[in-house]
């Protein structure tokens, strides 16, 4: 996919999926703005790395859970390129547990950083999309929000609301040249599945014994399908959910 002149934002991009997202958006020739929220160590090895091989990013760190600091990222990327034309919300986490003993705080934290932030940046990104007739957004979601994993309600619940918001927002901005599509993500090999509890691993090993490609995925296999929807190519694709799962979802 080639993205010359074209200006990406990736929340949660110091890791994992977002990592491999950043970087294959730099590759097609993007600049994009590296998101993180703690761990700057890890933002910078993606800056160096997209830099290392002739691309063009910087970091920048905010909570995108937070409407305030969700406004600062996007002004920033805006500011610094003078424009914005991509933006991925994939910044998410997980605090596993069944409902009879998960805490409050654990439920409103997972539904603030996945599918809040997803509305904060969004709404900040739109306002400039619109009145330039362009735009290309992708959220992140999961298997999860469409099939519900057990001791996940928390995490289910926000990748379902994703999904929502995606077709909702779609219909708002389609007029404006505009498209907002997802991704729903199978068990991709990242940190976030490998720090759930033990009873929770349990099930989630049985469920990949369901996936017919006979395989976890990996972040780069998601970074290939965000940038598809990120390019030209797609154009005429919108309110989507494309599942990259190796097959799980048929179930």
């Amino acid at each position: 996919m080639k993205f010359d002149g074209k200006i990406a934002v990736v929340t949660g991009a110091s890791r994992g999926i977002g990592r491999a997202i950043a970087i294959e958006l730099a590759k097609g020739g993007a600049q994009v703005v590296v998101n993180y929220h703690t761990n700057d160590e890890a933002a910078d090895e993606v800056v160096q790395t997209i830099n290392a091989s002739g691309g063009q990013a910087v970091a920048f760190q905010a909570d995108v859970g937070e409407f305030d600091q969700a406004e600062k990222l996007i002004k920033f990327a805006i500011q610094q390129f003078d424009d914005l034309h991509i933006l991925v919300n994939n910044a998410g986490i997980t605090r596993d547990g069944l409902i009879m003993t998960m805490r409050e705080q654990d439920w409103d934290h997972v539904i603030q950083t996945n599918l809040k932030s997803a509305f904060n940046c969004s709404k900040i990104a739109v306002r400039h999309m619109m009145r330039h007739r362009y735009g290309r957004i992708i959220n992140i979601t999961s298997v999860s929000g469409q099939m519900g994993n057990a001791g996940q309600t928390n995490y289910s619940a926000s990748k379902a609301g994703q999904i929502g918001f995606t077709k909702a927002l779609a219909r708002e901005v389609a007029r404006r040249n505009i498209t907002v599509n997802a991704i729903a993500a199978g068990f991709i090999e990242t940190d976030i599945w490998a720090s759930v509890p033990d009873a929770i691993q349990e099930h989630l090993d049985t469920m990949q014994e369901l996936i017919p490609l006979n395989r976890v995925g990996q972040p780069e296999d998601i970074a290939k399908a965000v940038a598809f929807l990120a390019s030209d190519d797609a154009a005429y694709i919108t309110g989507h959910v494309l599942t990259v799962d190796g097959g799980l979802g048929m179930y």
